[in-house]
Formats: structure tokens, C-alpha cells, sequence
């Protein structure tokens, strides 16, 4: 069997176990999940019509449901990824890596299927959250289906950068506790981007703070595709963090994995 064949079979394996693992145990998904349907809940009901109304729009609900979900989809990626570094931290600490390292099998495939894995949990979650937005008023009549098609490509793009960080949060964390912790921030970052507010309503000394980081372009891109807004420099921006962030969350992976940390 060619090292490529290897590669796709043994990463193939890899992905039906990290699934039945999240089918097994889903606590884990789910209380992660709940975290930005209670903020879209959150928002909605109980802030909509006074945010609505700093913003400008009056005290229209349904606007600010508009501005908010597309942040609240990008959210929700970055919080089923910290489910993936918890997995990655507990097959390195419980032993079954070891195991795998003397077993003639691809060594990325391990890493490859935790990936796949997380990636189409990440996209699962963003369906189930824009299927609770849109019950609760969420529309984008006016977006054709290339938009709509780019902005899944975005989403998946989004999902597989988060997922290589988180995988290099997990390989590097001494336990599942720490690895929770140290990939918090992916669920924290949403929050100081323009998900919630335009970034021209917040202080001057904290605009940079939220402009410049990935969540940002992503949300502004992701808002235009989907409403119609302008998207400007943020159509190249949010692939290029993307790209960046899988190439350094790869790399770094590979070579904590490679270097047989833990």
C-alpha cells in the first residue's frame, strides 16, 4: 500500500473513532454548544432593543438579530474547538497515543483525524445555531447562493484554523484541565470583536485591540455575504488569518507530535 493510500485509510480510522467518541461521550459538545445559544438568547431578548437602539436602528429587535448571528456562528466554532484540545490532551495523557506510536499506522493520521473530526462537529453546531437564529427571526433573504456557498467556505475555513490551534493547545497541555483553560481564549476572543458592536461604539484605546485579531474580519466578511454590508479589506483579511493560522497551528502540531512531547 502507497505511504498516501496509508495516509487516507489509517486517518479515515482515525475519524470514525474521534466520532464515535463524540457520540459517546457528548457532554462535553453539548455544554460548549449551550454557550452561544444562551448568548444569542441572551442578547436578543433581553439586550435586542436597547442595542439595537444605541446602534442606531431604534428599537428593532429584529435588526440587531441580523448584526448578531453571524459573530454568533463564528463564536460557536471557537467553541467546539476547545472540545478538541480537552481530546487531544486525553489520548496523550491516558496512553493511547503511546500505543499508537508502535503500531504500523500513518503518525498524522492521529492528528488528522481529530481535525476532520472537530471540523465537522464545528459545522454541525453552526447549522444547529442558525436553525435556533433563524426560529427566532434570523433572515438573509437577500444573499445568492454563491454568497451563501462562500460563506460556508469561510465557516469551514474558520473551523479547520481554530482546530489546528486547538490541537496544538491540547498537545502541549498537561492535562484536560489545562487544556480547557489554555484554549479559552478561542471562546473569549468573539467577545472583544465586533460581534456584539461596531467597533466604532467602543473606546478609542480598545479599538485596536478589537480590529486587529482574526475574529474581526471574519464576522465583517461573514455579515457582508450574508446581509449585504460592506466588506471591503476584510474579504482578503479573513482568509489570510485563516491560512496563517492553519499553516502555524500545523506546524506546530506536527512538531510537538513529531518530537513525542508527553
Amino acid at each position: 500500500m502507497s505511504s498516501l493510500a496509508l495516509a487516507a485509510r489509517n486517518s479515515s480510522t482515525m475519524l470514525r473513532r474521534n466520532l464515535l467518541h463524540a457520540r459517546r461521550y457528548p457532554s462535553l459538545t453539548l455544554n460548549l454548544l449551550l454557550t452561544p445559544i444562551m448568548l444569542l438568547l441572551l442578547f436578543v431578548y433581553v439586550f435586542g432593543d436597547t442595542m439595537s437602539a444605541g446602534m442606531g436602528g431604534g428599537a428593532d429587535r429584529s435588526a440587531y438579530i441580523a448584526y448578531l448571528v453571524p459573530g454568533l456562528l463564528l463564536m460557536t466554532i471557537g467553541s467546539t474547538t476547545v472540545g478538541t484540545a480537552v481530546s487531544v490532551s486525553n489520548d496523550m495523557t491516558e496512553g493511547i497515543v503511546a500505543r499508537f506510536r508502535t503500531m504500523p499506522i500513518h503518525r498524522g493520521s492521529v492528528l488528522t483525524g481529530h481535525v476532520v473530526g472537530s471540523v465537522l462537529q464545528s459545522l454541525a453546531s453552526v447549522v444547529l445555531v442558525g436553525a435556533v437564529a433563524a426560529a427566532i427571526g434570523f433572515r438573509s433573504t437577500d444573499a445568492t447562493a454563491l454568497e451563501w456557498l462562500a460563506a460556508f467556505g469561510l465557516l469551514a475555513l474558520f473551523a479547520t484554523a481554530l482546530t489546528w490551534i486547538a490541537v496544538g493547545m491540547g498537545l502541549v497541555s498537561p492535562n484536560a484541565e489545562a487544556a480547557g483553560n489554555n484554549a479559552l481564549p478561542l471562546i473569549f476572543l468573539p467577545l472583544i470583536s465586533s460581534t456584539f458592536v461596531p467597533i466604532d461604539a467602543m473606546p478609542g484605546w480598545f479599538q485596536p485591540i478589537a480590529e486587529y485579531q482574526p475574529f474581526t474580519p471574519a464576522v465583517e466578511t461573514l455579515r457582508g455575504l450574508l446581509l449585504g454590508t460592506e466588506i471591503g479589506h476584510n474579504g482578503w483579511l479573513a482568509p489570510a488569518w485563516c491560512l496563517a493560522l492553519c499553516a502555524l497551528g500545523y506546524f506546530w502540531s506536527r512538531s510537538v507530535f513529531d518530537g513525542g512531547r508527553k
